[in-house]
């Protein structure tokens, strides 16, 4: 059992699959999350007992194909956390990969392979999975572009799920420009002119994150309120309090449909994890049909919320996560916090089933931190045009 690497990819040999010869990604290369279907290669969700009780497949995911048919080129699959249950990106079986933003430091989870990999220049682009913040956290923490798509915009054919009505495809990228051109690929659309478009500033949002990275985004949310030609207003998301209870109780929706996706597989292979996996998965068991039903109700009022808010257009922008990446090798209980701040911050998105696309505009510290623009169901596109003209903005100073 590994405790870190430098390697994004799975140990072994890596699978090279050439992309179609003209397309609008032709010359880019992408690697896939180890969620992801890849015909006639194994699909092991970061854990060497599902990968040994589980078929090979013999079809691709929609988004490995898709990437494939608009010319990409396949060039590996990631390590992820223990099937997908991690925001921090460890894995004891495959090791931890490395944050080539934040040497040192963890890199975020659970698509922690596919963020190093592009962090470190190994692809152009790479395949994650977002539920609770997989994509959103790693982009954060390895500065890049990182979108957690509208949910159920995007198939989820071929993926190994987690908590069905949270579970999400995303990607990421180092520049805005390459994002742009793999989401008209995945949301087949031609990404759309920049509008102007009121933008709300989450305060309490902001209040949960360290001070470094409060200083470090404040710049580039007046820089976002230029692009959007609308002075900036600040709301909050919720009464005071009322994140965290948000959040618990998306953690215990969330862990009771995990539970019951894996649950029958547990109990037929009994399958060996890291203890902070078995420990939570323990909890997950625990909860009721009862309790979830009440976390359901909750997720109505932060759906209203979101409709209140950002129906008729807005922009909203809130720190990504509240720190930068944390380093190595610290106890589970310090991650144990870590990972309950985190959640304070993307269970919004996550209960809505908002878009939320992270943005690589922060440095505290010397290490990255993102912000993110989250808009109305199915207003990814717009996002990728506002990401898109925040970079120009920046290039042209």
């Amino acid at each position: 059992m590994k405790n870190t690497t430098d390697d994004a990819f799975l140990p072994g040999p890596r699978y090279h699959l050439a992309g179609a010869a003209a397309g609008p990604l032709a010359g880019l290369t992408f690697a896939a999350k180890d969620l992801f279907d890849v015909a006639g290669t194994p699909t092991g969700a970061g854990n060497p007992d599902w990968e040994r009780t589980h078929p090979v497949p013999e079809a691709h995911a929609w988004a490995v194909s898709t990437l494939l048919e608009a010319g990409a080129e396949l060039v590996g699959k990631t390590v992820t956390c223990e099937i997908s249950l991690g925001i921090l990106g460890f894995n004891q079986f495959y090791g931890t990969p490395a944050n080539p933003a934040a040497p040192g430091c963890l890199p975020g989870g659970s698509s922690s392979g596919s963020a190093s990999a592009v962090a470190a220049g190994d692809c152009d682009i790479a395949l994650g999975t977002d539920t609770g913040g997989s994509v959103r956290v790693p982009a954060s923490l390895c500065g890049l572009h990182g979108l957690r798509t509208t949910h159920g915009r995007i198939p989820f054919a071929g993926v190994c799920a987690q908590a069905p009505s949270f579970d999400t495809v995303g990607w990421f990228t180092r520049d805005a420009a390459t994002f742009a051109r793999v989401a008209a690929v995945m949301l087949g659309e031609t990404i759309p002119a920049l509008a102007s478009a009121p933008l709300l500033v989450a305060e309490d949002a902001f209040a949960l994150a360290d001070a470094e990275v409060r200083d470090a985004l404040a710049a580039p949310v007046e820089l976002l309120a230029r692009v959007l030609g609308h002075a900036p207003r600040t709301i909050t998301l919720a009464e005071p309090g009322e994140l965290a209870v948000w959040s618990a109780q998306r953690n215990i929706l969330q862990r009771h449909e995990g539970w019951r996706t894996f649950r029958d597989w547990i109990d037929a292979a009994n399958p060996c994890f890291a203890f902070n996996v078995a420990r939570n998965l323990t909890i997950a068991s625990g909860f009721t049909d009862e309790q979830a039903a009440e976390a359901a109700s909750l997720r109505q009022r932060v759906l209203a919320r979101a409709r209140d808010l950002l129906e008729g257009g807005a922009i909203l922008c809130l720190p990504t996560t509240p720190f930068t990446a944390p380093p190595l090798g610290l106890p589970l209980r310090e991650l144990d916090a870590l990972s309950e701040r985190i959640s304070q911050l993307t269970s919004f998105a996550g209960f809505a089933g908002l878009p939320q696309l992270s943005l690589p505009l922060g440095l505290a510290g010397g290490k990255p931190c993102g912000l993110s623009i989250l808009a109305w169901h199915g207003q990814d596109a717009k996002l990728v045009a506002i990401a898109e003209a925040l970079e120009r903005a920046r290039i042209s100073g």
